[in-house]
């Protein structure tokens, strides 16, 4: 499998995509189905503006549905256990970073993109910010490459 088609979870994010899922799929999907057949039962269907809203909630219920099918077909679960390495950065990794020309210390978690919540320290992988700290040790200083680029300096890793 390609490294891009991967969706990089914790154990705790992996757990919230099954239960989104299963909810989906045994509770508003039934829902769904009923407030179709109640919409049907209005009669014509061509002017049936509850009809039509069922539908759409259809639409969006199946299509992330079937996201989620993808992902919990296409993840690789991050090690966040004690024993993964401390010296690099590396997703699953709480990096703490002093940004030169602020002279700013922050500290960020590298999660996969579906757990991302950066208001809350978890950065995506896919940031700009991650890119150019992982694989980096401690005392290393990173080129943030955006319209305005900045460097950061690696203080910790845990």
């Amino acid at each position: 499998m390609a490294e891009e088609n991967k969706i990089y979870v914790t154990e705790e994010g992996l757990q919230k995509l099954r239960d989104e899922y299963d909810h989906l799929v045994h509770v508003v999907r039934e829902e769904v189905k009923s407030e179709l057949a109640e919409a049907r039962s209005l009669g014509d269907l061509s002017e049936n503006a509850d009809y039509d809203a069922a539908r759409e909630k259809q639409s969006q219920v199946e299509s992330r549905i079937a996201q989620l099918e993808n992902m919990l077909s296409h993840y690789e679960l991050i090690d966040t256990s004690k024993k993964t390495n401390k010296k690099i950065v590396h997703i699953g990794s709480t990096v703490k970073i002093l940004f030169m020309d602020t002279n700013q210390e922050a500290e960020y978690s590298i999660v996969g993109s579906t757990e991302a919540d950066p208001l809350n320290g978890k950065l995506s992988n896919e940031t700009p910010l991650a890119q150019a700290v992982l694989d980096k040790k401690i005392g290393n200083v990173a080129d943030v490459n955006v319209k305005v680029p900045y460097q950061v300096k690696i203080l910790d890793i845990h």
